[in-house]
């Protein structure tokens, strides 16, 4: 079972550090079996900053190259060698300073070291938004908004997400702990026993109820000592779009592959709280009927 842990707090009254985490789930059985750092972008741009064109000038020995002055908040601007076409004076700009390793979508990751080029200094690196793993345009260097300040980390502003997941390693028996709710349930009992009482944030109110049957789909059940009980709910007005970020990252650092917002929110529902869940288009049901049956093995 994976386990984000930021996903975790958000149910906990009070954050838990990753690691004391990690050693409150063993000792309840949710033995810990690893915990790694996820970053959807690698390196969590460290070392890149926001800085100011100052000047921009012909390279004296190459036609596609042009000798840049950056400020990024130092006494002694930067010197930087740029190759894209796209670069002026006045931009603001993403620049990668010596010592940082930059992780682009495509290649392999580059340490920034002071160079030469064709004979000319240069001390860092003016970046396209494929060159930090931010997303896939090579048309030139990002030109970010004129009022940021020079030497600002450049996470700050990108605010790249980032999360600590757990892996569990669960026996079949514990069905209570396949969720995060599950597991914030688990952790906040812990805490109940050993420090004070806790009781965990409920995502959900229990106010929802059908305003109206326009739309009524039959469920049968055919086997109902397999199945005692099957729900649904018709949603009208949807629109299948991509999920907003937030959703995104979610799933994406437990490992589950964003498709849509309808295939996303179903996903988020069963690592959330445990119970499965599935969208169908109403106009492919049969019949506006859902029938619950064993599985015929061939």
């Amino acid at each position: 079972m994976t386990i984000s842990y930021n996903w975790l707090c958000e149910y906990l009254p009070e954050a838990i550090e990753p690691a004391q985490l990690s050693k409150i789930l063993t000792s309840i059985g949710l033995e810990v079996e690893s915990l790694e750092r996820f970053e959807k972008v690698k390196g969590g741009l460290q070392g890149v900053v926001i800085g100011e064109v100052l000047t921009c000038e012909q390279h004296p020995n190459a036609d596609k190259l042009k000798l840049t002055t950056i400020n990024i908040g130092t006494d002694t601007p930067l010197k930087v060698v740029c190759g894209a076409s796209n670069v002026a004076a006045g931009q603001k700009v993403a620049v990668a300073t010596i010592g940082a390793t930059i992780y682009p979508i495509n290649g392999e990751p580059m340490t920034m070291k002071a160079a030469k080029i064709r004979g000319e200094e240069s001390q860092g690196m003016i970046c396209a938004e494929d060159e930090l793993g931010l997303g896939y345009s090579h048309d030139g260097i990002m030109v970010l908004p004129s009022d940021l300040v020079p030497g600002t980390p450049a996470a700050a502003y990108f605010k790249p997400y980032s999360d600590n997941v757990f892996e569990i390693g669960l026996t079949p028996n514990r069905m209570d702990a396949m969720s995060h709710l599950g597991v914030a349930r688990d952790v906040a009992a812990y805490l109940t026993h050993h420090q004070k009482e806790t009781r965990v944030k409920q995502p959900y109110s229990n106010g929802f109820k059908a305003d109206n049957q326009d739309a009524p789909v039959k469920v049968t059940i055919e086997n109902t000592t397999d199945c005692l009980r099957y729900a649904g709910v018709t949603i009208t007005g949807v629109t299948v779009a991509p999920s907003p970020e937030w959703l995104v990252n979610k799933l994406t650092a437990i490992g589950v592959r964003s498709i849509n917002n309808i295939v996303d929110i179903t996903n988020y529902i069963l690592h959330e709280t445990g119970q499965p869940l599935h969208a169908f288009d109403l106009n492919a049901v049969t019949g506006n009927e859902i029938i619950v049956k064993n599985q015929s093995i061939v």
